[in-house]
């Protein structure tokens, strides 16, 4: 009897069907190793999977799970979920947690700086360096979530034993160098509340033990600890908002400021500033472990594409927020002191009052608005800057410990040297100022240790799968990576040159700068052809 007209192209589908779903299942990126099951699996992970929260994904097809049905659906029906605002908010936490290191108060004083010396005419820089701050966290996500693993732990498979540990050090001195600009933030933000009764030294203090009360919240899940950020972010907002309508600044200048670019030579420190102070090199590693905090399957390709929809969504918004945060705190120096002699004296030790002196107060004194607002700010990023180095720690070197053993490493190794910055430059703010252009300085220099790998690895199938970013958007990075990488330097040149004097300083300036500048081309070049050449031919030119 002969078979049904369809059986036999059935049957030939399903062999293609399932010939499709083992491609498709290739492309993706390679597993993530499951969480430690035993004591004598040693792998170190962002988050166990106890921890994660449940995000409910929507169910949608698996092209690698053997179901020809769902294959062919997939292929011929490629549309995304309907958008779902629950789950959005289900998606919610990481984005906001990493836009706090866009308001940590090395960025209020750049932005005051730039407000007072240059007015509104910078504000256009502010919001392009945010959106490039964007793009550079969008990958930083994008990494986290398809390959559930973070950017230090893909370091430690990427290098070799001796760039693992050079980058692992960058990592650690630029997050030391920011833990002590937010720690003496938050500092002065407890001696201004306090009238000058806690010194510097005793708001260190407070501010590296309220750091663990404030961690031990994840003990009772990562929703809790996401919320007190959300309080202080909230915080924040409120103060400086406050501040911004009490000194009612003129809106057609701020108009004017966002959309009309203007830069003169009197203002291109500031504007270095500006840019400088957008990508923390703490963050990007940051960012690419709190993603993982959602349960994601990273062999469902249609899971990944829908979590990297959200967390896009939710970081742009984090970042809006931010960016409005800066512009209100811009504007109010830019009101209060653009053209007048003290605009060059203002920094974060003196602010709040130059503040108090020129608006005065009324129910509420600004002094003491701008305190409550920087005290947030110093507080929401010194958390953030310890779970920082738990990831940046445990990754680089696959430290199985518990996590209040290496947030307390992690507080160690900022809190002293902070303590004796405090005790040291209690009375002075001319030289807190000068300190604090040190660690611009020294962040800055770290900068490209974090952004080049971090490209690196995005732009790899054999981490990413289909999820690699494709040549277009390779260049753009690579664009803006550079761009930044220019300007940090310029910055660091430009202060270099009015500190460094002598012979001797000069020779080692030139060794450190051979020696930096060889790293970083490494770091660019490892993997590509060009390098691979180069390795062949040095034997050969030996022998």
């Amino acid at each position: 009897m002969a078979a049904p007209a369809g059986a036999g192209d059935a049957a030939s589908a399903a062999p293609a069907a399932a010939m499709a779903a083992e491609e498709a299942r290739a492309l993706l990126p390679a597993p993530a190793p499951d969480y430690y099951e035993d004591e004598e699996d040693l792998e170190e992970r962002a988050y166990e999977a106890a921890e994660k929260v449940i995000v409910s994904i929507s169910d949608g097809p698996d092209p690698g799970d053997g179901d020809g049905d769902g294959a062919a659906l997939c292929s011929s029906s490629g549309a995304p979920p309907p958008f779902s605002w629950r789950k959005l908010w289900l998606f919610t936490g990481p984005g906001f947690l990493m836009s706090i290191a866009f308001l940590d108060p090395g960025n209020l004083e750049g932005n005051l700086q730039a407000g007072a010396v240059a007015g509104d005419t910078l504000l256009w820089l502010l919001m392009w360096a945010t959106a490039m701050g964007l793009l550079v966290q969008l990958l930083a996500a994008r990494l986290g979530v398809a390959t559930g693993r973070h950017l230090a732990e893909l370091c430690r498979d990427e290098y070799p034993d001796w760039a693992r540990r050079a980058l692992w050090l960058m990592a650690e001195v630029a997050m030391v160098g920011a833990d002590i600009q937010e720690v003496i933030g938050s500092a002065i933000a407890i001696k201004i509340l306090s009238r000058g009764y806690l010194p510097l030294w005793a708001g260190v203090i407070i501010t590296a033990l309220d750091c663990f009360i404030f961690l031990s919240l994840e003990n009772y899940g990562v929703r809790k600890l996401e919320g007190v950020f959300a309080f202080l972010i909230a915080t924040m907002a409120v103060s400086f908002a406050w501040m911004f309508t009490d000194t009612k600044p003129n809106g057609k200048d701020l108009i004017i400021g966002i959309l009309v670019p203007k830069l003169s030579s009197k203002t291109i420190r500031q504007a270095v500033g500006v840019v400088g102070c957008v990508i923390m090199p703490h963050n990007v590693f940051l960012h690419s472990a709190l993603v993982q905090s959602r349960k994601i399957d990273q062999n469902k390709e249609y899971q990944v594409r829908e979590a990297l929809r959200y967390y896009s969504i939710e970081s742009t918004i984090a970042l809006a927020v931010s960016f409005m945060i800066n512009l209100f705190v811009t504007t109010v120096f830019a009101k209060g002191f653009y053209g007048s002699k003290e605009a060059g004296n203002i920094g974060l030790e003196n602010a709040g009052q130059y503040l108090q002196e020129k608006f005065g107060g009324g129910f509420l004194p600004i002094l003491y608005i701008w305190g409550i607002g920087l005290l947030a700010a110093g507080q929401s990023s010194t958390i953030t800057g310890t779970y920082a180095g738990q990831f940046i720690m445990g990754g680089f070197l696959n430290l199985r410990l518990k996590k209040w053993i290496r947030a307390l490493i992690t507080r160690s190794f900022a809190i002293v040297p902070t303590i004796i910055v405090a005790l040291f430059f209690d009375t002075s703010d001319s030289a807190l100022d000068v300190l604090n252009e040190w660690l611009n300085v020294l962040q800055s220099i770290q900068i490209p240790f974090a952004l080049i790998p971090l490209i690196t690895l995005v732009s790899k199938e054999q981490v990413m799968g289909v999820f690699k970013i494709g040549r277009n958007t390779q260049a753009v990075t690579w664009t803006v990576a550079t761009l930044l990488i220019t300007i940090n330097c310029y910055l660091l040149l430009d202060f270099i040159s009015s500190e460094i004097r002598g012979p001797l300083s000069g020779s080692l300036l030139c060794v450190a700068v051979l020696i930096y500048s060889s790293f970083v081309l490494y770091l660019i070049l490892r993997g590509t052809e060009l390098s691979e050449k180069i390795i062949k031919a040095i034997p050969r030119s030996l022998s």
